[in-house]
């Protein structure tokens, strides 16, 4: 398993790094694209659209994106799209998580179809955008899901006792979410002080609420994103409990599905750019 984990992770960083780095967005673009076009045909299976619908749900997305890069939306979305995609994460998903596993399926099947498309979409649109921005503060927006992610593993396993959800995922504790906030910051203060002194080629998105917000405003809105990364996290984990897969597809030998490593950055872009906006 473990040895299936790192060849796929050094060919998806055989793909990942040329097209970061090009001259170029495009590539970046068109990467996020299929990546996300595969995470719409794995939502689909997910929640009942069979396989052949479930396809021409990926192909339909991807048609959708591709038409979104030459209307031009990947450099100027209209603010609202990101404001509009935090609303939906904050309330649709405390909404969700709320009635757990149990209350996913009772939602209408096209509603949760159209719901996880248009939410994909929001957030490889994002992506894109971001990338536009530079790649300091695309990297800055990934390494800060990343380190949350990592500090609470190592925390929640290291001292995790009070179930976080329990009928969700058993093995997320508060104890984690807390360890998660404080790796986050830890990254945050040091990616700060590497701002003001590396020739970098854009703030982070550390740097660029600190100085919209102030310390106490740049605080509050980081622990906000890694709140919402454990929302995405834990939203994905409530849609798979549901349904009774373990993962979202095999896609990614060792990993699982592309939206197994994605969900929490689903959210997170979106309100990201929401709150670079202030």
């Amino acid at each position: 398993m473990l040895r299936e984990r790192i060849i796929t992770a050094l060919v998806l960083l055989a793909f990942l790094l040329p097209s970061l780095f090009a001259s170029s967005p495009w590539p970046f673009a068109l990467l996020s694209m299929v990546l996300m076009a595969a995470a719409a045909w794995e939502w689909g299976r997910l929640n009942g659209a069979g396989s052949a619908l479930s396809v021409a749900m990926g192909l339909a997305f991807a048609g959708c994106c591709g038409a979104t890069l030459l209307a031009g939306w990947a450099s100027s979305a209209p603010l609202a799209a990101w404001w509009l995609a935090a609303a939906v994460w904050v309330i649709g998903g405390a909404a969700v998580l709320r009635t757990g596993p149990p209350g996913w399926p009772s939602l209408p099947r096209a509603a949760r179809w159209i719901l996880g498309l248009v939410l994909l979409w929001a957030a490889w649109l994002a992506l894109s955008h971001a990338r536009l921005l530079g790649i300091n503060f695309l990297l800055s927006v990934f390494c800060l899901v990343w380190a949350a992610d990592i500090g609470a593993y190592f925390g929640g396993r290291a001292f995790g006792r009070r179930k976080l959800a329990l009928s969700i995922s058993p093995g997320k504790s508060w104890e984690g979410v807390w360890f998660g906030l404080a790796t986050a910051g830890l990254v945050a203060l040091a990616w700060v002080a590497a701002d003001s002194r590396l020739p970098v080629d854009s703030p982070s998105i550390f740097t660029s609420l600190w100085r919209a917000l102030g310390p106490l405003g740049a605080v509050l809105a980081g622990g906000a994103l890694v709140a919402m990364g454990v929302v995405g996290d834990l939203v994905e984990s409530l849609v798979k409990r549901a349904c009774g897969a373990k993962d979202s597809s095999r896609l990614l030998p060792g990993h699982g599905g592309v939206l197994d490593r994605v969900d929490a950055l689903l959210p997170v872009f979106p309100i990201a750019l929401a709150l670079m906006s202030l």
